[in-house]
């Protein structure tokens, strides 16, 4: 995060996130189905500065710990067609539209005059003064936008057991920014009736956030991990 040159790594810590959606299918196949879930993304980490960092209108000097914070929510609003979908496979396509709501903040000692002593560029023969005065101070910025995303998603029965492996996976369709979010698994079957079908998933989920030149700052985030999941599904067909 920072500067497009002076990404900083703020080694941000492991949390468990929240992640729920409804599913809405139906016997109409010239109509699309739709599908909205809600994820939210909360981590910080801080770190010791190697180098002058300026995120916001905010330079914070060498040598500064620096607090990050990341709070990340979106909404998808889905809508896709089945392709294929019998007992033993399903193959769905689609656009996302993801109403992505961010705030990246900074906090850490910033000069409130000049110090040469972390300019970048020094001029040769120039001496190293450090006349500013020290405070604590925040950047932030934040980003409300919808973007619209490519959505596939299949599922594979493995024969003679409950068992299934599915895989989901959307991708940005703009060049503004760069979002990816995909998962596989394996999903149990753990009940099945006439309008009823019950799963439980395992899964390694990956969700990838480039947000580019906001304010001046760049954002990366990657977001990865194991998640155990309940499908809760009523068949309406």
């Amino acid at each position: 995060m920072g500067e497009e040159n002076t990404l900083i790594d703020f080694n941000l810590k492991n949390e468990q996130q929240i992640n729920y959606f409804i599913d809405v299918k139906h016997p109409f196949s010239f109509l699309p189905n739709a599908r909205i879930s809600n994820t939210t993304l909360d981590t910080s980490g801080k770190t010791t500065l190697t180098q002058k960092f300026v995120f916001n209108d905010k330079s914070f000097p060498i040598g500064g710990q620096v607090d990050a914070s990341f709070n990340v929510s979106y909404v998808d609003y889905t809508f896709y067609y089945e392709l294929f979908d019998n007992d033993n496979y399903s193959f769905e396509l689609g656009l996302t539209a993801r109403d992505l709501n961010g705030n990246v903040t900074v906090t850490g000692p910033t000069k409130n005059s000049d110090d040469t002593c972390n300019d970048p560029n020094p001029s040769p023969g120039s001496p190293c003064t450090d006349t500013g005065n020290t405070a604590t101070s925040s950047g932030k910025i934040k980003t409300d936008e919808i973007n619209p995303m490519l959505y596939v998603s299949t599922n594979i029965g493995l024969p003679l057991t409950h068992l299934s492996v599915f895989a989901q996976a959307d991708f940005s369709l703009l060049n503004d920014h760069t979002l990816s979010d995909y998962q596989v698994g394996l999903s149990y079957d753990l009940m099945q009736f006439k309008m009823v079908d019950f799963n439980v998933n395992l899964g390694y989920r990956v969700v990838k956030i480039e947000l580019e030149n906001l304010n001046r700052s760049y954002t990366d985030l990657e977001f990865t991990g194991a998640f155990v999941g309940m499908v809760f599904a009523l068949l309406l067909s």
